[in-house]
């Protein structure tokens, strides 16, 4: 019987245990630029990219990379932080604010 070498959590995000950025719920949906695929990354970080590159919930980026969701918030963050992500709404999709908006003022006529 082979067993996978296990990495600890603490080692996949150098000891902290807090995101650096707050907010991040479990479905919150990231996105990543292709560009983002050429930044100098490292193992998880960079699958992370290489799976935003549609949009992905941090629950969805945890059960890829069978990682808890502490360890992937807290490498998101650091993604964010760099710009290599981005959370939310994908460019060019209408957001929720906005098809409310329409529906009001279609309403009203």
């Amino acid at each position: 019987m082979s067993e996978d070498p296990v990495v600890r959590p603490f080692m996949l995000t150098n000891g902290r245990t807090q995101p650096l950025r707050d907010g991040l719920r479990i479905e919150t949906q990231l996105y990543a630029e292709p560009a983002a695929l050429s930044a100098p990354l490292r193992f998880e970080a960079r699958r992370i990219v290489e799976l935003c590159q549609r949009p992905r919930s941090i629950a969805d980026l945890s059960s890829a990379l069978g990682a808890p969701m502490g360890v992937v918030r807290v490498i998101v963050a650091d993604l964010l932080t760099q710009g290599l992500v981005r959370a939310g709404e994908m460019p060019g999709e209408l957001t929720t604010a906005l098809i409310e908006r329409i529906r009001d003022r279609v309403r009203a006529l």
